[in-house]
């Protein structure tokens, strides 16, 4: 499901209610996670090495927090 969509409010079993985002809100979402896969992209480009896969992670909270902050 597409994390945009109004439908992300349906049937959720541990989060019991969702608001659904306007159109400003879509896109700051979308925005969000299309800069956090450019960079983990580009580190992907540079080689492996546990400090990648750590810088990864790191990225991939960031986006999530960005994210809760926008749906919050």
């Amino acid at each position: 499901m597409d994390s945009t969509s109004d439908r992300r409010t349906q049937n959720n079993a541990v989060r019991h209610r969702y608001r659904v985002l306007n159109d400003e809100e879509k896109a700051l979402v979308e925005a969000t996670k299309d800069m956090g896969l450019q960079l983990i992209e580009s580190f992907d480009e540079i080689g492996t090495s546990r400090e990648l896969s750590i810088a990864k992670t790191k990225i991939e909270e960031a986006v999530f927090w960005a994210v809760k902050h926008i749906t919050g």
